[in-house]
């Protein structure tokens, strides 16, 4: 079965190389997709060179800078893999935890797949506080309004059955893409949604993290928003 990494990329020149050369370590037939959202450093250079290196990979260049959410859904359109996950350009998740995120699909028991930084003790570099508290509250109001009980929302790794996840209409340019993929996934009837605990090495600001107390505000009026509506 054929797996395909989406690789959102801003700005990440510095790490995205060490990135697709560790996802060539993993035993799978991969389609590698970058979308490269508008850089302006050297990213799409670095990963133009690597396209004749590294079997499966395809690099897609949005020519101005319109947000995760935009090269997320960029990166589903063009998939052609039987699961299509997820994966940042910075190195904040670890690769190696890829086989256990998708061998609940594999297995054929889970339709979607999350990873979680909050359950079962992998290793973790310590969190910015305001970050983890808007990360477990929004997690909270993602259960209330669902009726479920993920423990990490905001997860950057995420993984689901690839026809599923074409078949949603996602909209979000901004990080409101994973409440909103949160909620239409949650929305389907019967659907089978499964967490595997990974590990989690996070940025701080200076070190390039991009995500903000105002993409806190825009998550829970998604949240709210495609719980009624949407």
């Amino acid at each position: 079965m054929r797996v395909t990494v989406i690789v959102p990329a801003y700005n990440e020149a510095r790490t995205i190389e060490q990135v697709l050369r560790r996802l060539t370590e993993l035993d799978f037939d991969l389609e590698i997709l970058v979308v490269d959202d508008g850089s302006i450093d050297e990213t799409v250079e670095v990963v133009g060179g690597l396209e004749s290196q590294i079997p499966g990979l395809r690099l897609i260049v949005h020519e101005r800078n319109q947000g995760k959410g935009a090269a997320v859904r960029t990166g589903i359109n063009a998939s052609t893999g039987d699961f299509v996950m997820i994966q940042d350009a910075d190195l904040e998740y670890d690769p190696s935890d890829i086989p256990k995120l998708l061998a609940p699909l594999f297995d054929g028991v889970a339709d979607v797949v999350y990873g979680t930084r909050f359950r079962g003790g992998e290793t973790q570099r310590a969190h910015l506080f305001w970050h983890y508290a808007g990360n477990r509250f929004l997690s909270l109001l993602t259960n209330i309004l669902y009726n479920t009980t993920i423990s990490d929302m905001e997860v950057g790794y995420k993984a689901f059955n690839g026809d599923l996840i074409r078949s949603i209409k996602l909209v979000s340019n901004d990080f409101a893409f994973e409440p909103e993929v949160t909620a239409k996934v949650l929305r389907h009837k019967n659907i089978r949604l499964f967490e595997v605990a990974i590990s989690y090495y996070g940025r701080t600001y200076e070190e390039g993290k991009k995500i903000t107390w105002r993409d806190g505000f825009a998550a829970v009026a998604a949240l709210v928003r495609f719980r009624f509506g949407g």
